[in-house]
This record gives C-alpha cells, sequence and structure tokens, in this order.
C-alpha cells in the first residue's frame, strides 16, 4: 500500500513540478547556454567553437540520454545525441562571411526541452576574387570568355564583370565561381576585372576587385561607303539626288550582311550588299545621310551631310487691317524669299483652301470683305515643283457693339448709393462703357472679359435725377451708340409714420369698433405692423401698395385699453415707428343709461323720504297728530298750508304742473359743489299698471343745507303711495 502512494506522488509530481522521472530516477533541466569561441567577432579563416552547456539535476547516477540541436538563424546546422554531461562542443573551420548569423542550442531529455538565448556570430573579410580569360587579342566583335573566382566563399553569390570600370555583366550562383561570355564595344585596349557580392539575408557584403587584366580589340578591315550625286558645292531645292550605300572589303567569314540607308530618322531603304535611293532635295528635309553596315555584332557608319539651298522661303501670311470687322474691307498678303536662281514669275501664291471668299488683286495679295464668322486661311507658294504651304491665319471678324442697355442692379433707393449697369448683348471686346448724366460722361469702364460687367455707382437726392443717366458703348474708332434714358423706380425711404385712431379718444366704448390707421410717406409697397406695449409679437401685419392702412379691432372691451404703435418699412430697409396711443375704452351707453336710471331712481326715493320727513314734523309743530297721507277737505288743506306758510317762513310752496310727455326729464342735483344730472323716464300711458308720479326737476340738494330749498312736483289725482319704478 505505501509503495503504490509513493508511486502515485511521483506520477503527479511529474506534472506539476520540473523535475521528470525517468527509470524511477527524477532529473531537472536547469540552464543551457551557447557561446561561441575565441569571439562573437572574428575575421575570415578563423576556427570558431559553438560550446553548448546544458545545467542538469538528476537524483541517479545514471547517465541521461541527451539530444543537442544547434540552429543558425532557425535553420538546423547539426545534431549530436550523447550521454556525457560535458558540453557539447561544434566547430567552424576557416570561417567566412557565409557564416555569419544568430546561433542557438537546443537540449532534449526524455522529451523535456529548453534552448539557449540567441549569440550572434560576424566574420569579416572576403577573399580577393581571381579573374580568368581565355585570349587577350581579340578581333572586332569577337566573342570573350571569362571566369571569376571567389576562393572558399560558399553561399549566394552574385558576380560581376567590368570593362574599362563600366559593368557590363551580371550573373547569380549558389557557387564560388561562374563562366561568362563577354563582348568588347570598340575597338582599341580595354581593362577587364570581376568582383563579387555574398548575400546574407537581409545583409550583403561586397568584395575587393579581382586582377586586372588587358584586352587588345583589333578592328576589322570593311567599311561602309556612302556616296551622294551630285558632287556639287552648292545643292538647290528641286536638285535630283542620287544616294548608295555599300560595304568593301567584307570577309568570306560573316555569312550575314545587312545594309540600312537613312536620312535623319527615316529609313530610306535597306539590303544586302548595296542599297541605291533617289529623291528630291528639299531644304526641309534632314541634311544628314547614314549608311549602316551590321554583320553580327560588329557595325560600321559613314555619315554624309549636304546643304540645301532653298529657292524661295516658307512664305509668311499677314491681314491688313490688323483688325477687321464684319462685311469690312481687308486685305492678305502672301510673300516668300526667293534665291537668285529663281525669277519673280516663276514663283505662285494661291490661298487655302480654293473657295475662299477673297479674291487675287496682285503677286501674292488677295482681297474681299471679312466674313461674319472665323475664317482660316493658309498661304500656298509653288515653284518648279517645289510647294510650301505659310503657317495657317485665322481671321476672326470683330463684330461691331450694339446699342446697350442700361438698368439698375438691385434697387435704387434715394440718398443711398446703388450700382448702375451698362451691357450690349452683341460687341467683340475690348468694349468702352461710358456713364453719361445730361450728356455728361461722369466714368468709362473697359471690359476685356466675357464675363466683366460694366458697373457704375452712383447716389441720387432727386427721383427725377435717376432720368437723366444714359450708357455709351464703343469698340472701334468710328461708332459709339447710346442707350436709352435710365427707366428705373426709385424707392423713398419711409418719413413721418402716424397712428391715427379712430373714434377720437376719449370717445372710444365697449361695443365699437376700433380703426388703428398707420400712415408713412415714401415709395410703396409697405409692410405695416402693429404692436401693443407689453407684447414682442405684432397684433397684424400687412404689405399694401398704399401708404396707408388699417387695423380693426371689432367689439372692443375693456380688455383693448392700452397702449399701441405701429411700425413700416419698405424696400429701402429702413423700419420707422410712430409715436404710442393710449387707448381707453369705456362704458357702453346703455351701461350709463341703467346706471343713471338706478341713480335717479335712488335720488327720487330720497327726495320723498325729505318730503315726508319735512310734512311730518310742520304737523307735530301745530300738535295735531295727522297722518300727511290721510285724507281732508281741499280747504282744511289750504288753511293748514296757509299756516304752515305764516309760521314756517323758510319753506317754499310747491309748484303744481301737469305731467310732461314720456321724454326724460333732468334731475339737477348739487352734491357739495358738483352738480349732477339724472334721467328717470316715465311709464308709457295706457300701460296695465300705470302709475303716473310726474317727474323731479331741478331739484337741488345742498349739503351745507340740509333741507329744501326749493323742488318741483308733478302732481296727479293719486294719494297714494308711489310704486317704485324697476
Amino acid at each position: 500500500m505505501d509503495l503504490l502512494l509513493l508511486l502515485t506522488s511521483m506520477l503527479l509530481s511529474s506534472y506539476f513540478h520540473p523535475w521528470r522521472v525517468v527509470n524511477a530516477q527524477m532529473f531537472m533541466i536547469r540552464d543551457i547556454t551557447l557561446s561561441i569561441e575565441p569571439s562573437n567577432d572574428v575575421t575570415r579563416d578563423t576556427n570558431v567553437t559553438l560550446r553548448c552547456r546544458a545545467t542538469v539535476s538528476s537524483s541517479g547516477h545514471e547517465a541521461l540520454s541527451r539530444e543537442y540541436t544547434i540552429y543558425k538563424d532557425s535553420n538546423t546546422i547539426y545534431t549530436e545525441t550523447s550521454s556525457s554531461s560535458e558540453d557539447l562542443l561544434y566547430t567552424l573551420s576557416e570561417t567566412r562571411v557565409f557564416n555569419n548569423g544568430k546561433y542557438t542550442c537546443k537540449i532534449n531529455i526524455e522529451g523535456k526541452e529548453m534552448t539557449s538565448g540567441p549569440s550572434k556570430l560576424t566574420v569579416t573579410g572576403l577573399s580577393q576574387p581571381i579573374l580568368y580569360l581565355t585570349k587577350v587579342v581579340v578581333s572586332e566583335g569577337e566573342e570573350l570568355r571569362a571566369s571569376c573566382v571567389a576562393p572558399g566563399e560558399t553561399g549566394s553569390i552574385f558576380f560581376y564583370f567590368y570593362e574599362d570600370s563600366k559593368e557590363i555583366q551580371e550573373q547569380q550562383v549558389v557557387f564560388n565561381k561562374t563562366d561568362a561570355k563577354l563582348r568588347l564595344s570598340t575597338v582599341g585596349i580595354h581593362k577587364i576585372h570581376c568582383a563579387y557580392t555574398v548575400l546574407i539575408t537581409p545583409d550583403s557584403f561586397k568584395s575587393v576587385e579581382s586582377n586586372t587584366v588587358t584586352v587588345s580589340v583589333q578592328a576589322l578591315p570593311i567599311t561602309a561607303v556612302l556616296e551622294i550625286l551630285p558632287h556639287s558645292p552648292k545643292i538647290y531645292e528641286g536638285d535630283q539626288l542620287f544616294i548608295s550605300c555599300a560595304v568593301r572589303n567584307a570577309l568570306q567569314t560573316f555569312k550575314s550582311i545587312h545594309l540600312y540607308l537613312s536620312q535623319g530618322n527615316k529609313l530610306l531603304s535597306r539590303g544586302d550588299t548595296k542599297v541605291n535611293h533617289s529623291s528630291i532635295a528639299l531644304a526641309k528635309d534632314p541634311k544628314v545621310f547614314e549608311c549602316r553596315v551590321e554583320m553580327g555584332d560588329v557595325v560600321k557608319i559613314d555619315t554624309k551631310t549636304i546643304s540645301v539651298t532653298e529657292l524661295f522661303s516658307v512664305p509668311t501670311l499677314t491681314m491688313s487691317p490688323a483688325e477687321v470687322f464684319q462685311k469690312e474691307y481687308m486685305a492678305l498678303t502672301c510673300k516668300s524669299e526667293r534665291s537668285e536662281k529663281l525669277d519673280r514669275e516663276e514663283l505662285i501664291y494661291t490661298l487655302d483652301p480654293p473657295g475662299s471668299p477673297l479674291i487675287p488683286k496682285s503677286a501674292g495679295v488677295f482681297s474681299g470683305t471679312a466674313l461674319l464668322y472665323d475664317f482660316n486661311y493658309t498661304c500656298v507658294a509653288q515653284a518648279k515643283g517645289i510647294v510650301k504651304h505659310s503657317a495657317t491665319l485665322t481671321v476672326r471678324p470683330k463684330v461691331s457693339v450694339s446699342t446697350p442697355k442700361i438698368s439698375v442692379v438691385g434697387r435704387a433707393v434715394l440718398g443711398r448709393p446703388f450700382k448702375i449697369l451698362c451691357h450690349s448683348e452683341l460687341g467683340s471686346l475690348p468694349i468702352n462703357y461710358t456713364l453719361l448724366t445730361g450728356y455728361e460722361q461722369l466714368s468709362t469702364f473697359i471690359v476685356k472679359q466675357p464675363l466683366q460687367q460694366a458697373l457704375f455707382t452712383v447716389s441720387i437726392t432727386k427721383p427725377d435725377e435717376i432720368s437723366k443717366y444714359m450708357c455709351e458703348a464703343k469698340n472701334r474708332q468710328r461708332e459709339a451708340p447710346l442707350s436709352k434714358r435710365l427707366n428705373a423706380t426709385v424707392i423713398v425711404p419711409l418719413t413721418h409714420p402716424i397712428l391715427t385712431v379712430i373714434p377720437h379718444p376719449p370717445e372710444i366704448s365697449e361695443g365699437d369698433v376700433l380703426y388703428l390707421i398707420c400712415g408713412v410717406k415714401g415709395t410703396p409697397p409697405v409692410t405695416f405692423k402693429w404692436y401693443r406695449v407689453g407684447s414682442d409679437q405684432p397684433l397684424y401685419i400687412t404689405t399694401s401698395n398704399k401708404n396707408n392702412t388699417d387695423y380693426q379691432v371689432h367689439s372692443l372691451s375693456k380688455e383693448h385699453s392700452g397702449v399701441y404703435y405701429c411700425e413700416a418699412v419698405n424696400h429701402a430697409n429702413d423700419v420707422v415707428r410712430s409715436d404710442s396711443v393710449t387707448i381707453e375704452v369705456r362704458l357702453a351707453l346703455w351701461k350709463k343709461v341703467v346706471i343713471g336710471g338706478f341713480s335717479l331712481l335712488a335720488l327720487s326715493v330720497l327726495v320723498v323720504v325729505c318730503v315726508l320727513c319735512f310734512r311730518s314734523k310742520r304737523v307735530r309743530v301745530n300738535g295735531a297728530a295727522v297722518s300727511v297721507w290721510s285724507e281732508r277737505p281741499p280747504e282744511e288743506a289750504n288753511d293748514e298750508e296757509s299756516s304752515m306758510v305764516s309760521n314756517e317762513p323758510d319753506v317754499e310752496y310747491t309748484e303744481v304742473v301737469h305731467p310732461q310727455p314720456v321724454d326724460p326729464a333732468r334731475v339737477l342735483l348739487r352734491k357739495g359743489t358738483e352738480t349732477v344730472y339724472s334721467e328717470l323716464q316715465n311709464s308709457p300711458h295706457g300701460a296695465a299698471d300705470h302709475h303716473d308720479y310726474g317727474s323731479v326737476e331741478y331739484a337741488e340738494l345742498s349739503s351745507e343745507q340740509p333741507e329744501i330749498n326749493s323742488y318741483r312736483l308733478e302732481v296727479n289725482n293719486h294719494q297714494d303711495l308711489p310704486v317704485p319704478v324697476d
């Protein structure tokens, strides 16, 4: 049981501990390193040793099987299995640049691995290359064999061959030697050498130059022969030329010979042994002829230059006058310089195209009228079969300027600067536009570009001044059409804003229709806005083609009381504001009548009460306790009244009058020092419940005199108490 537990413990420890168990023996790889001896930086041909040292701990004495692997730049270069604990040594004999790189070492014991850190080896110095040539004397065009060797070098190598320090060939091989076939460029002495470069990604290392070999290139006896006839020192245009190209001293060893005859870049002819060509001499043609002979890589060339004298020069075409307007007279002159070999009569001028509207006037002169559109002309001069064309002349007839039109840009506002535009529908540029007022020139603007505009800035103080402006256009000396007078609306800025109220305050009552009329001076259309103080938003906005308009408020009420004003603006964009007007809405007339009626009724009741009180007092004074409303004979009443007059001198008699018509009676009441008018309406006659109590006229009440000074009552036969009128 104890043995089983021990084995289980050892097995689990192999997973969770660097110790491993091999044949009941535990081990652990503690460390591994790779070192380079004698140094990491050495020169070529140095023997270098790579030492791989591993530190391994084990529980037993038995040797462990170790597998070592050495890598260069991740590539395996050596593998060895050993049971020894000694360091693994790997030797690089006579190191070269090819050995440069990063080296690492890995150890593997029963599947457990560990890799050392990298160590970089740098080897400097390449061996000098050696150049070998098969011969040092060759004939022109002969092939030369060469070899270049890089002693002791390996790897990817680029070889280069040089002729007189100029690279002539390159080859890439994986060996330290290469062969090449060279063809030297020219006859003479040439120095040949080689060099190489070893490529070790990502670096490359270049060697020194090889030994130099001198090679002599001997010329072949063959030549190219070019002949041009006639041999005259002066050749004129139109002369016949005969040209030949041939090879001389050709060798039988050359199986392929090719001849080429050319004039400038133009190939005239080609052949194998001899080439002939004939042509007319022209001054415009290239003056250099070439005869070229090719035999394999050998090329022989012969060139000759001739001088060709012109019979006449290339013609020039000119126009008179320099500028011409449509349908005006014009002339074209064609002219060439002649040589002494050519008579004047032999030189003929024509115009191209043949359908030209101009007709010949004299030798080289053509005249007629200018067309309505652009036209291209070319002069053709010819003599003795030689034809020459002039440069194309494009005649662009100018268009006379049309009568200009004058207009205002934007709006013309009185007292402010505004722009006037002068424009002609037709006319060739440049055009001079002149602004006039009353035929007096103000300023001139020159339009030179197609999209330019003749704009003038002016200002006027009176509206009728705008009709004095005119515009003149001119693009030639003789004519200058004049525009019509400027016809445009002048906007007068708004002034004198006035807010008128109908009905006039203070005659504004509830239920009325209120008219707020806003008027200004200035040019319509005008946009009007009405405001009520206390609100930022306008009450009403309208645009009118008149200088005034109104805003109506129907069914006025107390809520419409307030302060009002109006604003106006037209195309001058200046906002003007009227003075503020205070609106106070009073009570309606029927409300006043009702209030007045109630007031008069209250006053009547007060008067009756006062009269009753007065009579009651008088009865008590006479010692008679009789009701003032009891019936009595008229005589007694008169006696009583007489006694009252005699005893109370301060009381005046009441005047009894007959009932008046239905019209309201005005009652004058004094309260303090004020006089109050009240109105009472009598009940209409014939009513079912009719009480004709009459009316009180001009009853005066004084706060200083408690008694009634005077009153007038209208009395009838009824003696009952009055019924109040609702």
